[in-house]
């Protein structure tokens, strides 16, 4: 674009300015300070040469503009500085018209590509194109190439609340799809506050891009404003970790973080100091993932996969365990099941992905599990586990011979030993053992003993949904009724809490997406998830769950979800405490103490935020709230009162 044809801009209205008054006035791109003295108006620009203090904030005095910062004088119709002439500052025409004072600017000159634009073009090349943070002064050269991006229609960015929703949001993002979103922040705490996130993404196997502004490398290490060690700060959540300088190789450092992030299943993070984010950089060519990224469906060494093989054909009861790590891999594990006649029990991670109407699925296992699959573990001679890792609260019998199938050669065994350690991908392991399978002459078909377990069960909850705990609405009916209610293709994010052990009990899934804070365990994940699930599946419906504790941590990301129009329904389970630390103090025979909360009308404060919000407290409402929530477009939030004791 031309420096040539300035263009006139109102600045204020005629009679905004009292006499001996300077302000700020925004004209175009430009910032200047306005100021009426003696009748006369006089445009200065507003950033001051010493260290860019606003002199349109500053004071007249014996009528000069006095910078607010340092207190140096600028004359405020020449722009002459009391310091000498290296200080001087533009002047800009001004015009007095009968609707406003106008001031005159001159073009903005022509973009010079930066560093920051060849990082963005490098992360456009990989694929990535959705970023949630918060703008600020030590990001801004990057957060300009952004808003580029945005303009040529590269790239999504939603600007929240809080950076640690960012984190969650992009982790959960990764989760759903396998590809990693952005989460982006200044120097200091912007970066710090992603953290949480980002330690949910490394311990959930999420792919994510961090990215942080930085002060000037010129202050860096002095103890300046917001002045941290952030490669020190991010070194034990990140697989890589870098800062981009001066002489870097600018585009292959995107494309270092972001093949660590996709092929490591973490963190690629890159710090960006304020001045280099700036620095020309007219001819550096971006990066891509051409030629760099191998085939990962690799198949499990021959000899291992026969080991397999025969342990199979010894079992009369087989069953199988599949957690996250087989979330896109599932048809192949289920045609094995169907062949051995397996029932399939998942990790609470993994609840989901295999329907509940399946007649081999058993639902949950562990602490947040079916009794069906818990009875079916116990019956079990054999365990297949695809993609799980054997945490604590998983329930997998250490008793029982086991073959592993892992794509990661740490997670093999990573507890205690197993009788067989297969290398390879889930898919293709699953497929090489389906086609060479033998079954045993005397293989149980289990699936009558599942639909008796799940009859079973199913009396249970059905007894319980009758119950009304407290005079409030019991979890069981919650699930129930939304199990009954949500479309099969939604993606539920579930929040930590007493709300998340009833959920992974009582609802029963089709094919819905179960998005969650899986070994971190984090309280606040799933509001800031389900916006992420939402940018990652815009066409279908996002559902979160969660309980008061959790939402209250990121309450204001509501705010977000109505800015952007995300289309979120918000099932909240309101108990008044953090009931599940509740249920432990008395296990551990301490007093219930600090558990209590004291809560807002949530679904007024929806409202409040622009949002659709109803409150239930009766059961008998249940249906038609959830009901009118998912029909509504944008985000709309279900408050039940629930009894802190039902679960």
């Amino acid at each position: 674009m031309s420096n040539s044809e300035p263009q006139w801009h109102k600045a204020v209205d005629i009679d905004a300015l009292a006499d001996g008054e300077v302000t700020v006035c925004p004209a175009g791109r430009k910032t200047v300070a306005l100021t009426k003295l003696h009748g006369r108006y006089g445009a200065i620009d507003n950033r001051c040469p010493h260290q860019g203090g606003p002199l349109g904030q500053g004071t007249l005095e014996n009528d000069k503009i006095r910078c607010p910062w340092h207190g140096f004088d600028f004359d405020p119709f020449t722009g002459a500085a009391a310091g000498g002439p290296d200080y001087d500052v533009a002047t800009y025409p001004v015009e007095e018209r009968a609707d406003g004072v106008y001031v005159q600017i001159p073009q903005p000159a022509e973009h010079r590509r930066t560093v920051s634009d060849v990082l963005i073009e490098t992360m456009s090349n990989w694929g990535v194109d959705t970023v949630f943070g918060m703008v600020g002064h030590s990001n801004l050269g990057i957060a300009e190439a952004m808003h580029r991006a945005e303009s040529a229609g590269k790239l999504r960015f939603f600007g929240i609340r809080h950076e640690g929703a960012a984190a969650f949001a992009a982790a959960a993002y990764g989760k759903l799809t396998g590809r990693p979103a952005v989460c982006f922040g200044i120097a200091g705490p912007g970066s710090t506050n992603l953290l949480t996130g980002l330690y949910d993404a490394r311990s959930d196997r999420a792919p994510v891009l961090a990215i942080s502004g930085n002060v000037d490398s010129a202050v860096a290490g002095k103890g300046a404003f917001q002045d941290i060690d952030l490669l020190a700060a991010f070194a034990d959540v990140t697989v890589y970790s870098a800062m981009v300088r001066a002489g870097s190789d600018h585009a292959e450092l995107m494309t270092m973080a972001l093949k660590h992030a996709i092929l490591e299943r973490g963190v690629g993070h890159l710090v960006l100091p304020d001045e280099v984010q700036v620095l020309a950089s007219p001819d550096a060519a971006p990066s891509g993932p051409h030629g760099r990224m191998p085939d990962l469906r690799i198949a499990p060494p021959a000899a291992a996969l026969e080991q397999a093989r025969r342990l199979i054909a010894s079992s009369t009861r087989p069953v199988i365990v599949v957690g996250a790590g087989a979330r896109f891999d599932m048809p192949a594990v289920v045609a094995l099941a169907e062949q051995l006649h397996a029932p399939v029990l998942t990790t609470f991670k993994a609840k989901g992905q295999i329907s509940d109407a399946h007649p081999l699925a058993c639902g949950v296992l562990g602490r947040s599990g079916t009794p069906v699959a818990s009875w079916m573990m116990n019956k079990a001679d054999l365990i297949l586990v695809f993609g799980a890792s054997f945490a604590n609260h998983t329930g997998i019998s250490p008793y029982k011979p086991t073959i592993q199938v892992d794509t990661d050669p740490m997670m093999l065994g990573r507890f205690r030993p197993v009788e067989v350690p297969l290398l390879g991908d889930v898919g293709v392991t699953a497929a090489a053992l389906l086609d060479g399978v033998r079954r045993h002459a005397e293989l149980v078909d289990q699936r009558g003993e599942v639909a008796e377990r799940w009859s079973v069960w199913r009396a249970e909850k059905s007894r319980r949904v009758a119950k009304r705990p407290g005079g409030r609405v019991s979890a069981a009916s919650v699930f129930a009724e939304l199990a009954r209610s949500i479309p099969v293709d939604a993606v539920l994010t579930v929040d930590v809490g007493n709300h998340a052990y009833s959920f992974g009990r009582y609802f029963e899934t089709a094919e819905q997406s179960v998005l969650m804070s899986g070994y971190l365990g984090s309280i606040g994940f799933g509001y800031p998830a389900a916006m992420g699930a939402w940018a990652a599946a815009p066409d279908r419906k996002v559902v979160a769950v969660t309980g008061d504790g959790g939402f209250g941590q990121y309450l204001a990301e509501i705010t977000t979800a109505v800015k952007y129009g995300m289309n979120i329904t918000h099932i909240l389970l309101n108990n008044g405490e953090l009931a599940k630390i509740s249920e432990e103090q008395r296990g551990a025979e301490y007093a219930v103490w600090q558990t209590s909360l004291h809560n807002p009308d949530f679904a007024a404060y929806a409202r409040q935020c622009g949002a659709y919000g109803i409150r239930v407290t009766d059961a008998a409402e249940l249906g038609p709230a959830i009901a009118q929530a998912l029909q509504r477009p944008g985000p709309a939030l279900v408050e039940i009162l629930t009894d802190p004791s039902s679960h």
